[in-house]
């Protein structure tokens, strides 16, 4: 099990797990409600800068409900107009003021009291009315907080409640984000917050959007609760990158950080192997040797000196020929870790080569783009890593789901998508791990590349250890770009933008 990672529970095994911090003790449930809602509001303010930032004088419309998701929304909509003296907040009660209970009670008042000229509660409950409020429908909201049932909501979902959550759908609101899940399965939500722990239920919801795991510190040792330990799913979390922030030893030279070799590059995809070694360079790797075709050789040279840029005889259609596996034999001891694969293209002696490469020995190898191919792939004598996105997944993996394949190949496997997942075995059990950083603006050519560069750094430095090695290069990867977009937006940068916020990112920890 990667130290820094939080199971993924069931909505039963949450409840449970919130019996153990709370006992019924609404003290500490109210001070566990505080710390939601103020974490909610933080990351709503953070996720808003990719669209240009919260406005001074926004409109947040609450959909609140009966429990603690509903006083979690109101909690984090005082915060957001403490912060914007000019913003307002209109609350929706899906059940009316009277049902709140005490906590979610408690938590409008304070609302109230903050600000009671910005705040505004509807009159109507939904028992008496399946209309929404003239004013409401017609607002211009800026904000929408979902706050109408938790994880312990149990279907059918009332039509009521049903058909307000599909009017609010319909209004056009530049970000919706639910408190732990998207209600009813209903509500269509741009970010959800996982507060406290993830709910297995939101990882494959196509409601909830993008997801944000809260970390309450429900499993710090200082909570009480004993982490279960070795479970099918879990969560990446910041703190396993904090090795990487922290001071390199004195007495360290650039062999301390490994060697990292990389194969890539054809006439048709050039780019694909500059970016997958410049984020190599950028990501920590001490040394870095790319074999790319001779007549390219020279230019990147020019272009990244840091790199040893060794020229490859060519295929007549620029790709790596087979005659230079003897380039790579008599440096091989040298290498901590290969990268191959960006660019390579899939020229049948070009991916001869590579199924070369694979059964050369001991050194662990990721494969990326064109190399996964699935005779490449079972031939394999190599610890792999293998970084495939859905479609290239399918290819190599027939029929098969992420636990299954990583079962039978015991290859560590980087699964791209929406929520990236890392599958890798635990002895004879497999473990899933689960990133959701990242986002919309990694949909762009060259993003995979640069991932695979950084796997490969973390790669060389812990050759043992591919799975850690995996579950940092993703997750740096992806809170990288999360800063990217929060700096630029998702729509006007370059893929290699993402490089420049890799230190800041790791100075933030």
């Amino acid at each position: 099990m990667i130290a820094g990672t939080h199971p993924i529970l069931t909505c039963a095994a949450a409840r449970e797990l919130e019996a153990k911090l709370f006992g019924a003790d609404e003290v500490k449930e109210w001070a566990a409600m505080q710390q939601a809602g103020a974490a909610i509001a933080e990351a709503v303010l953070r996720d808003f800068a990719e669209i240009g930032g919260f406005p001074p004088d926004g409109r947040i419309l609450v959909l609140a409900g009966k429990g603690h998701n509903g006083g979690d929304a109101l909690i984090a909509s005082r915060q957001i107009i403490e912060r914007f003296p000019s913003a307002t907040v209109e609350v929706e009660f899906a059940f009316g003021q009277r049902a709140l209970r005490p906590l979610a009670a408690r938590a409008w008042r304070e609302l109230l009291q903050t600000a009671p000229e910005r705040v505004r509660g509807s009159a109507a409950a939904l028992g008496r009315s399946a209309e929404l409020p003239p004013s409401f429908a017609a607002a211009d909201y800026d904000l929408c907080l979902d706050g109408v049932f938790g994880f312990q909501f149990r279907p059918p979902c009332d039509p009521r409640t049903a058909a307000l959550l599909e009017q609010v759908n319909a209004l056009p609101i530049p970000l919706r984000a639910a408190v732990d899940l998207p209600s009813a399965g209903i509500f269509r939500a741009d970010f959800t917050y996982a507060t406290g722990s993830v709910k297995a239920p939101i990882v494959d919801d196509l409601n909830a959007g993008r997801i944000r795991y809260l970390d309450l510190g429900f499993f710090s040792p200082v909570a009480g609760v004993v982490d279960p330990g070795p479970a099918i799913l879990r969560v990446l979390t910041p703190a396993m990158l904090a090795p990487l922030a922290a001071l390199r030893p004195a007495r360290c030279d650039k062999r301390s950080y490994g060697h990292l070799f990389v194969l890539g590059g054809s006439r048709s995809y050039p780019g694909a192997v500059m970016m997958a070694v410049e984020a190599a360079l950028r990501s920590g790797a001490g040394l870095v040797t790319a074999f790319v075709p001779e007549t390219l050789a020279a230019a990147f040279a020019a272009r990244l000196p840091e790199a040893i840029w060794v020229g490859w005889p060519e295929t007549p259609d620029g790709s790596l020929a087979l005659e230079g596996l003897h380039l790579l034999r008599e440096r091989l001891s040298r290498a901590d870790a290969l990268v191959v694969g960006p660019g390579i293209g899939r020229e049948a002696e070009t991916l001869a080569l590579v199924g070369e490469i694979v059964r050369l020995g001991d050194k662990p190898v990721l494969l990326d783009a064109d190399a996964l191919q699935p005779d490449i792939v079972r031939a394999a004598k190599s610890p792999l890593v293998v970084t495939p996105h859905a479609g290239e997944f399918a290819r190599i993996a027939p029929n098969a789901s992420l636990e299954d394949f990583v079962r039978t190949s015991r290859a560590t496997v980087v699964l791209k998508g929406p929520v990236t997942r890392i599958g890798t075995t635990d002895g004879d059990a497999a473990v899933i791990y689960h990133s959701f950083a990242g986002g919309p603006v990694l949909a762009r050519g060259g993003s995979g590349d640069l991932l695979a560069g950084m796997i490969g750094a973390q790669l060389a430095q812990s050759p043992t250890d591919p799975a850690l090695a995996a579950a940092r290069g993703v997750l740096w990867h992806g809170l990288a770009a999360d800063r990217l977009a929060r700096a630029r937006g998702q729509v006007a940068v370059h893929t290699t933008q993402l490089l420049d916020h890799l230190g800041a990112m790791l100075r933030g920890l």
